[in-house]
């Protein structure tokens, strides 16, 4: 009895490894989308740069990170894929509710960031109408746009890109970049956590009760 019981719960544990391994999104699986999210973290990456570039007059990395990515733009376009669906073809709402939700996940990130590094890696002070330098009006109303472009156009091309390639080499090239950017990712992590003043703080603290 206790055998048939413990190859139940394997059965069980297997069909629902099963399920997360067969998860799809848009009809592509993991390695797809993992591609998929790589070229929106790589074109939300080469966006800023361009934008920095167009400001400062200079080029700058705007990824976390040594490689080439800004996964903020790959979650927040994944994130927005499950939220709008109902309205995709909506313009008006989607041009609305892009506006909204951009924004919001704009300030959240920037909340977290400044919990964790203590600085926020933007900065909107220059803008006329701007909350904090961390949100401005004309970042707002671009965000819809931007929407509008990845729903209406965008999205259809990446996703067109990722099914015309080979399988093997999507399963192979998405667990590089996904395996890559997790190490790059984790040792600028460790890196900023150990300079930001919260650390310093809290190493001295440490110290003093030691002590």
């Amino acid at each position: 009895l206790f055998r048939s019981g413990h190859l139940l719960n394997q059965e069980r544990l297997w069909e629902q490894n099963k399920v997360m391994i067969g998860y799809t999104f848009h009809g592509m699986n993991m390695s797809q989308l993992a591609l998929w999210f790589f070229i929106y973290s790589f074109c939300g990456w080469a966006m800023e740069c361009v934008v920095i570039r167009i400001q400062l007059g200079r080029w700058e990395n705007r990824g976390f990170a040594k490689l080439p990515f800004c996964v903020i733009y790959g979650f927040g376009v994944f994130i927005a894929y499950h939220l709008f669906q109902p309205i995709e073809h909506n313009y008006v709402a989607l041009y609305i509710w892009g506006c909204i939700a951009a924004t919001i996940f704009e300030y959240l990130t920037a909340q977290v960031m400044l919990r964790l590094f203590d600085e926020v890696w933007w900065d909107y002070t220059h803008k006329k109408i701007n909350y904090k330098g961390i949100l401005c009006l004309q970042s707002t109303l671009g965000w819809g746009f931007l929407a509008l472009f990845i729903f209406g156009i965008f999205n259809q091309l990446v996703e067109n890109l990722v099914f015309a390639l080979d399988e093997r080499f999507v399963c192979f090239f998405g667990a590089v970049l996904t395996i890559s950017y997790l190490i790059d990712f984790t040792i600028h992590f460790i890196q900023n956590i150990q300079n930001s003043e919260s650390f310093k703080n809290m190493d001295i603290l440490s110290r003093i009760i030691r002590h």
